[in-house]
C-alpha cells in the first residue's frame, strides 16, 4: 500500500508491534476524528512520540493509505464481484447499502470517498477511477434489468452515495442509522 518502505528489511519485534500499535489507533482515530486527526495526536494517543511515528510513517498521507486505502479496494473488488450476479438490482443495491453502512461508520472514509481527488485518493492514482467505474457497471446492469431508472448517471449515483454518507453519519448521531440508505436506494428505483 504506499508505506513499503519498511519491506527493505525485516522489523524488530519491537518496533513491528510499535508499528502495529500506531495502525490500530490511526485507525480508530480516522474512525472516530476524521482526515483532520495530527500525527502529534495519533502519537499522543499510541504512547509514544512522534518521531516513531514518522519511522514508520514519512507523511501522513501514508499513514492514512495504510489504514484506509484497503478498505476501499475491498469495495472495489465486492462491486466487481457483484458485477456478475444473476440479479443485477440485488447486486447494485445491496453493494450500495454496503458501502454506505460500512463507510459511514468511519469518518475518514467518508471525508475520503467525498475528498475524490484530495486528501483521499492520492494525485495520479486510479483507486477513485476504479471505484467509479466499478460503481458504473453495477449501475449499468441494473439499469439494463429495469431495476434502477435510466434517468441517473455514474456521476449522480456517486454523488448521491456521497451525501449519503453524510445523511447516515447524521442519523446514527441522533440515533436513527441504518434508514438513509434504503431511503436513496428507493429513490434510485425506477417510477
Amino acid at each position: 500500500m504506499g508505506d513499503d518502505h519498511t519491506s527493505a528489511r525485516p522489523l524488530r519485534a519491537d518496533a513491528r508491534r510499535n508499528r502495529e500499535q500506531v495502525l490500530r489507533i490511526a485507525q480508530e482515530a480516522l474512525a472516530s476524528d476524521g482526515l483532520t486527526i495530527s500525527f502529534d495526536e495519533i502519537a499522543r494517543r499510541a504512547g509514544f512520540g512522534v518521531g516513531t511515528v514518522y519511522r514508520h510513517f514519512p507523511t501522513k498521507e501514508a499513514l492514512f493509505e495504510a489504514v484506509l486505502l484497503g478498505r476501499i479496494e475491498r469495495f472495489v473488488a465486492d462491486a466487481r464481484a457483484k458485477a456478475t450476479a444473476e440479479d443485477a438490482g440485488e447486486a447494485f443495491f445491496g453493494w450500495f447499502a454496503g458501502v454506505v453502512e460500512q463507510a459511514s461508520a468511519n469518518q475518514a472514509l467518508c471525508d475520503m470517498l467525498d475528498s475524490g481527488s484530495g486528501m483521499g485518493f492520492r494525485p495520479g492514482s486510479t483507486l477513485e477511477a476504479d471505484f467509479v467505474q466499478a460503481l458504473g457497471r453495477l449501475l449499468a446492469r441494473a439499469q439494463r434489468a429495469g431495476s434502477v431508472r435510466r434517468d441517473l448517471s455514474q456521476q449522480d449515483v456517486y454523488d448521491l452515495l456521497r451525501g449519503c454518507l453524510t445523511a447516515e453519519r447524521r442519523a446514527r448521531a441522533r440515533g436513527a442509522g441504518g434508514r438513509m440508505a434504503q431511503v436513496i436506494c428507493d429513490g434510485m428505483r425506477p417510477r
